[in-house]
């Protein structure tokens, strides 16, 4: 796939289930406003359905990830 998703930590993780902590860390993402860029797929586009209330996603071209 040449698409990207830019992924935003925007709510803290403190107050929610464990497992919606541990979907964050395998995210790779620890403190709130931070981003991280990771390849649109399905185990990825699952992760982020876990913990959709707590980030925002973006679509990013592999060619702007640079």
């Amino acid at each position: 796939m040449d698409k990207d998703l830019r992924i935003t930590l925007r709510k803290s993780k403190i107050g929610h289930p464990a497992h919606q902590a541990r979907v964050l860390a395998g995210l790779g993402l620890r403190r709130i406003n931070q981003s991280v860029v990771r390849a649109d797929t399905p185990i990825i586009r699952g992760m982020i359905r876990k913990v959709v209330h707590l980030v925002n996603v973006q679509p990013v071209d592999s060619k702007e990830r640079g």
